[in-house]
């Protein structure tokens, strides 16, 4: 009873929130690296380049948990269909 496999339900919402959590993870470690890249030349401390850092590790530890569980996203917008 304990170690059954979660329902269909349980896995769809377990989905959705992990996309969730994988996009805004991406979003955000990808406004990290403008910023990192816009003040680069000002010589500023390294703070910036080690928040990129950390969120560049959280996208990839999602992914990696994404990719356990075969979660797929939608396609993006750039990728060109034939």
């Amino acid at each position: 009873m304990f170690f059954k496999r979660p329902s269909k339900e349980v896995e769809r919402e377990r989905n959705h929130r992990l996309l969730e959590a994988v996009y805004s993870t991406k979003a955000s470690w990808d406004h990290a690296r403008e910023t990192e890249r816009a003040v680069y030349e000002a010589n500023v401390n390294s703070e910036l380049h080690y928040r990129s850092r950390i969120q560049e590790q959280k996208f990839l530890y999602l992914y990696k948990i994404a990719r356990k569980f075969k979660v797929h996203g939608t396609l993006n917008d750039g990728v060109i269909d034939r």
